[in-house]
């Protein structure tokens, strides 16, 4: 596996599988993993964490998960149980739609057993909501809630490297269903239409290769969905 860095905070690691895109954020001593996966190939990224030395220095670590499907979230234990080995302290962020979901561990709407696993219930640290602000270390990231893919789907944004994490809301050339338990069209429409103001220069989504031409990405996908012309 090789990673993307992306200079100077972030690291991509393209899913392995079903698995979705895994991120490293950090600046100092503090990092943030955006979604972990379906858990299978968990050791392979922490291979090249290590391989790679990306954990060097780290004492806090949030996971946080842009929304509550299973290909993003099965990892989170297997996650945390190796962070903290490694003598760091560990917490879970989600929605406060999505960490409800799960903290019940609802595989109605997390959708574990589309990939023949179970899904535990988890405690979730930080509910976090729409215009929340995380910090890692010096650096300030604003949460979008972007409803559409999910009900509790966010974005994350990082205003001074104008870089947006968009989880399953949209991709290079599309976007999420919304024909899931708790999708909705207008809703991600309207999330849509949220992102529209914000500038990017560098989008990483959940699935597929980053969106280097955001502007273009988003006006091209609102015209497929017949929302503009």
């Amino acid at each position: 596996m090789i990673p993307i860095e992306i200079p100077p905070n972030t690291v991509m690691l393209r899913g392995v599988g079903y698995d979705s895109n895994i991120y490293l954020f950090r600046d100092g001593e503090e990092g943030l993993i955006v979604d972990t996966g379906t858990g299978v190939y968990w050791h392979k990224y922490f291979e090249v964490f290590e391989r790679e030395d990306y954990l060097r220095g780290l004492r806090r670590v949030i996971i946080l998960s842009t929304h509550e499907h299973f290909d993003h979230v099965g990892g989170n234990r297997r996650f945390k149980e190796f962070f903290e080995k490694m003598g760091l302290e560990v917490s879970f962020a989600a929605h406060e739609v999505a960490a409800e979901i799960l903290e019940k561990g609802d595989d109605y709407v997390i959708l574990s057993y589309a990939y023949g696993r179970k899904f535990a219930p988890q405690r979730v640290d930080l509910f976090i909501k729409d215009k929340d602000v995380l910090r890692i270390g010096r650096k300030e990231l604003i949460v979008f809630h972007t409803p559409g893919h999910t009900a509790g789907s966010v974005c994350i944004y990082e205003p001074k490297e104008k870089l947006l994490f968009t989880g399953d809301t949209l991709f290079k050339g599309s976007v999420g269903r919304t024909d899931l338990p708790t999708g909705d069209f207008k809703d991600l429409v309207t999330s849509l239409e949220k992102l529209e103001g914000i500038e990017v220069d560098i989008a990483l989504p959940g699935h597929g290769r980053p969106i280097l031409d955001w502007k273009k990405n988003l006006k091209d996908i609102q015209k497929y969905l017949g929302v503009i012309e």
